[in-house]
This record gives structure tokens, C-alpha cells and sequence, in this order.
């Protein structure tokens, strides 16, 4: 075994015989630049609505929950998408998701979620694995659309308008302390202060 761990090495080590270093270099480069590509193709294929509700578990679940909210349908056209609020936009922070995403995998390949049942049973977890993330980067995703800045609070109902002007904007508080349930229905929150 020691043999050929050796010989391997004498191989990698050694100068190439065929080619230049040059040939080596630009080689690599173009291999780089190919596969740099055809992994952004395969991210941004992830990171579609398509793809997010081409497994049952989602498109019966969840995605039919959303197509009842104002971030599905609503008067100024404009439409909330699944990666939208469940996949960051910051190349780092969406790699980041897309690593905890692979445990869905299993999920989907186990069928941990594959009957209204089970998904029922498992929606308070899965819900709070959510708020806590969302919570952990004071609701990023949301904040990609609403902005503080750009707020009327004279247009908002006077209860909104407190909390956005106050414990929102002071930072106290998160957009999913208050808007759980938003895009899709709530788990059985028995036993959960506010509820």
C-alpha cells in the first residue's frame, strides 16, 4: 500500500513529460472558469420557485398555503417567490443556506414529510427552525423588499404604525416577532405566550 502511495506521489510531483507548464496553467484556468460556471448554473436552478415546489412535500403543503396571501397575489403585481424569503440573497449567506438545505434531502428522501400527516406533525418544528433563522439575521429576507425607510406610517393601521415606529425601528423587535404565520398558515402554537 506504502508502494503505491509513493509511486502516486512520484507521478504528481514529477514535471509533465507531454505538456507545458503553460499548457498546464491556462488548462486549469479554463477547467476553473468551466466548472465555476456550471456550479453558479446549478445554485441559481436551486434557487427557483420551480424547484422549490417540484417535490410534493412542498407544492401540497406549503405552496398552496402562500397562493392565499398578498405575497402571492396582490394589487401592485408584485410577488414573493419561495427563495425570496427562505434563501438569502448574499452569495455567502445563501451558500450557507443552501449547506443546511441538503439535510431537506434526506428529509424528502426518508419521506420524513411525504403525507399531510407527517407534515402536520413535523409544521410547529419546521415553522420554528424558520423563525429562528429569521430571527438570527433580524429578518433579512424581509427587509430585502421592506424598508423602514421607504415606510408610510401614516397610511399604516395605528397599531402597525406604533410597532413599526418603535420597537421595529429601535431594533427591540424582528419582522417575524410579529408576522408569523404571514405567508403561511401556523402550527399548533398550544402552549406558546401570544397565542
Amino acid at each position: 500500500m506504502m508502494d503505491k502511495l509513493k509511486q502516486v506521489w512520484r507521478v504528481l510531483a514529477k514535471p509533465s513529460v507531454h505538456y507545458s507548464l503553460g499548457f498546464l496553467t491556462i488548462g486549469g484556468f479554463l477547467a476553473g472558469i468551466i466548472f465555476w460556471g456550471g456550479f453558479n448554473t446549478a445554485l441559481e436552478a436551486t434557487n427557483t420557485e420551480e424547484f422549490c415546489i417540484s417535490c410534493h412535500e412542498m407544492e401540497a403543503n406549503v405552496y398552496e398555503e402562500l397562493q392565499g396571501t398578498i405575497h402571492f397575489s396582490n394589487r401592485s403585481g408584485v410577488r414573493a417567490t419561495c427563495p425570496d424569503c427562505h434563501v438569502p440573497h448574499e452569495w455567502t449567506n445563501k451558500i450557507a443556506r443552501k449547506m443546511q438545505a441538503s439535510k431537506e434531502v434526506w428529509g424528502k428522501i426518508f419521506g420524513t414529510i411525504n403525507t399531510r400527516e407527517k407534515f402536520e406533525a413535523k409544521r410547529r418544528e419546521l415553522a420554528e427552525h424558520e423563525w429562528a433563522r429569521l430571527k438570527a439575521n433580524d429578518s433579512l429576507e424581509c427587509r430585502n423588499c421592506h424598508n423602514f425607510d421607504y415606510m408610510d406610517f401614516t397610511r399604516q393601521a395605528p397599531r402597525a404604525a406604533e410597532a413599526h415606529s418603535t420597537s421595529l425601528a429601535s431594533g427591540e423587535k424582528t419582522c417575524i416577532d410579529c408576522h408569523k404565520g404571514i405567508a403561511h398558515h401556523l402550527p399548533n402554537m398550544t402552549g406558546v405566550k401570544g397565542y
